[in-house]
């Protein structure tokens, strides 16, 4: 057991195109977001393991000794396997959680438990420490909060058990896993996800651990270029393009909505109307995969008329994601362009929850990206200006971290 202070990141995800059309086997692009998670690890000897989410306002400590006592032999050492939902419910009983508790705050506790469980297993004794995660990520807002929480608990817990090797060298701000590792993070990180969501994709918690971008067809997961692999363990291949940089405001319209009773629209549609439903899909699909020529494009040589088919390609994915949805969200035309105009339009940027993202344009200067944040707000939004394509779950030295990340760890 390594006795250093750990601390990871890792980063939420958008996705830009095919969101309602992939579960009908279309082409959905996915994107690292770069709002990250950060956890903090801390060793100690005071015969208790905390687990601390200032997000959520959540604070619990579990003294060693009695979880030690308790029956965790459902729980195998080693076993990357998913737990049935009697396992679950003996999970509940090691937490103290009434049989009902379904809720995402207490849903977040067992999925700590459970990794902690299953990798500290391999020690002599289960260690004492605390574990502080604190993120820049909306919760609940269809930007991957919860799979950049699994990942980075995966990554400290496997690291701190030395099940994998710390990366970070002498003089390095930060670092990065092999991608032996990697595949292991992901593959807990994916446990972790369905003790949370039950039945996830994989897509949230493979965009957290490698960044940069992927595509999902038919339960097959592949780096952007890459050759396909299965949902829970991505191996992108050495050499593979990543997407550039780009820079989007990343706006929260607030209004809620229900992935389930989207996808059940879609589908109550396309038995209603297939020939005018099936195409449209068609034509969603059509879209991702020029955006995904374009990116590639991008990370070669980027063009400012790059930009420009971009943000024709979200124009254009509104209006197909209305009409197959049948919900328009708010009518107004909320990409940067549409925004720094202040005119209503009914078209989209590409949407993650209650979440749009819009491609900035690189010649805009910052005072007129600062007037679009401030129209957005004046409308009741939240409004980030960040980027895509950002680095998967990373390990850091305090001095690398921004002051007011430390100060949230920390506890201040």
């Amino acid at each position: 057991m390594l006795s250093e202070v750990l601390l990871v990141s890792a980063p939420g995800k958008v996705i830009l195109h095919g969101e309602h059309a992939v579960v009908h086997g279309k082409v959905a692009l996915a994107v690292a977001l770069n709002l990250r998670t950060f956890l903090r690890l801390q060793p100690h000897s005071n015969g208790k393991v905390g687990l601390n989410l200032p997000n959520i306002g959540i604070k619990r400590a579990w003294v060693v000794a009695k979880l030690q006592m308790l029956d965790t032999s459902f729980l195998k050492q080693g076993d990357v396997t998913a737990l049935t939902p009697e396992q679950v419910e003996k999970l509940k009983e090691v937490a103290g959680f009434p049989e009902d508790c379904a809720d995402h705050e207490h849903l977040a506790v067992l999925s700590f438990l459970y990794l902690y469980l299953s990798i500290c297993q391999s020690q002599r004794a289960l260690p004492s420490l605390d574990v502080t995660v604190w993120s820049e990520l909306p919760t609940g807002a269809g930007l991957g909060s919860s799979a950049a929480y699994s990942v980075c608990l995966a990554a400290a817990l496997l690291t701190a058990c030395e099940e994998i090797p710390n990366p970070l060298k002498d003089g390095e701000a930060a670092s990065r896993w092999t991608e032996e590792s990697l595949e292991l993070i992901n593959k807990w990180a994916f446990q972790g996800e369905r003790v949370i969501h039950g039945n996830p994709s994989g897509v949230d918690n493979a965009v957290s651990t490698w960044g940069g971008g992927l595509r999902y067809q038919k339960g097959k997961i592949s780096s952007l270029k890459s050759v396909e692999t299965s949902a829970a363990g991505v191996k992108p291949v050495a050499g593979r393009s990543r997407p550039p940089a780009l820079k989007i405001l990343l706006i929260n319209t607030k209004v809620p909505r229900s992935t389930k009773a989207l996808v059940a629209g879609v589908r109550s549609r396309l038995l209603k109307f297939p020939e005018i439903v099936a195409p449209l899909l068609t034509s969603i699909d059509a879209i991702s995969l020029e955006c995904e020529r374009v990116l590639g494009e991008m990370a070669a040589a980027p063009a400012p008329e790059h930009y420009l088919v971009l943000e024709q390609l979200s124009r254009g994915q509104g209006g197909h994601r209305t009409s197959t949805s049948g919900r328009p969200s708010r009518n107004r035309d909320l990409s940067p362009s549409g925004a720094h105009r202040h005119e209503p339009a009914p078209s989209e940027c590409p949407r993650c929850g209650p979440c749009l993202a819009g491609p900035a344009v690189p010649d805009l200067e910052q005072p007129e990206v600062e007037a679009m944040k401030q129209a957005l707000t004046s409308c009741g939004f939240d409004c980030w200006e960040t980027s895509i394509g950002a680095p998967g779950v990373s390990i850091h030295t305090a001095a690398s971290l921004d002051a007011p990340v430390r100060q949230a760890l920390d506890g201040l």
